[in-house]
């Protein structure tokens, strides 16, 4: 029974991000009235499916393992690093994505011949980090 126990570990994260990334597409598609798969694995919107995922492997190691053991401590400060990277790098760099693709569609800006357009929605705001987190933590305590 054990061995199917420690699974929590694994199919807790990747259900929350199925239902998170699920949530998404079914989102967009009531609000623009248009189908949209790619969502399913892009990155970006609310909530933050990476901070929900780092975060509810941390809420089950911290829960079943202890707060006090290594593994804890590796899995919060892992947590921290994606959160930081969604709200921070990624999200300026979906900025600078939309810039340059503004750029490149000014007509007589430039001569620059682009095969595809950069892709925009790269990160997470703070608030949809916080949101991803929150239902990280309570998928952790509730498994």
């Amino acid at each position: 029974m054990e061995e199917i126990t420690g699974f929590k570990y694994l199919y807790t994260p990747l259900l929350l991000w199925f239902c998170i990334q699920t949530f998404k597409v079914i989102w967009d598609l009531v609000t623009t009235k248009q189908f949209n798969f790619k969502r399913i694995m892009g990155a970006g919107g609310m909530p933050s499916s990476h901070s929900a995922v780092v975060t509810s492997i941390a809420t089950l190691i911290g829960k079943y393992e202890g707060i006090t053991t290594p593994l804890f401590a590796l899995s919060v400060v892992f947590a921290f690093v994606v959160m930081y990277d969604a709200a921070g790098i990624r999200r300026a760099a979906g900025k600078q994505a939309k810039l340059l693709n503004k750029i490149v569609n000014t007509p007589g800006l430039t001569n620059l011949q682009v095969q595809e357009k950069l892709v925009e929605v790269l990160g997470h705001t703070p608030t949809q980090v916080f949101v991803g987190a929150l239902i990280g933590v309570a998928a952790g305590l509730i498994m």
